[in-house]
């Protein structure tokens, strides 16, 4: 029995499939082959098949493409913007600070402050404690 190999990268099993298809072999083989090292969850057998009819078509990277997408309006000026925003009142909501940076959405925002400028929320409001009759009593 082989050696069983955990959270292999996407690009090493598309290598291994370029390898195998290389030496001619069929992609139910290869993905046979696969699952034997790699687990059930490594690849299904249609994303094989693609990966061989692209090998074949003359494709000869295995790493993912670089791909176009909608460019980000958070840069380090906007960054540093909304941290002198908070230093300023630190007291803040994200939906204040949605008022003062319009261009950028909520979400995106709560992402930047917990995540690019690792603030935490501490306590977020006072809530009234529900007390049983004994509580009461003590």
């Amino acid at each position: 029995m082989f050696k069983a190999i955990a959270d292999p990268a996407d690009c090493e099993v598309r290598s291994v499939i370029r390898f195998l298809n290389a030496k001619n072999v069929k992609p139910p083989e290869i993905h046979r082959q696969l699952v034997e090292i790699y687990g059930e969850n490594v690849m299904t057998d249609g994303m094989v098949r693609k990966w061989v009819r692209q090998f074949n078509d003359g494709r000869t990277n295995g790493h993912d493409e670089a791909r176009s997408g909608r460019p980000s309006v958070v840069n380090d000026g906007l960054v540093a913007k909304v941290n002198e925003k908070i230093r300023e009142n630190s007291r803040f909501t994200i939906r204040m600070l949605c008022d003062k940076f319009p261009q950028i959405s909520k979400t995106v925002l709560h992402e930047t402050v917990t995540n690019r400028l690792n603030y935490r929320k501490f306590c977020s409001s006072w809530v009234p404690k529900m007390l049983m009759d004994v509580h009461r009593t003590k």
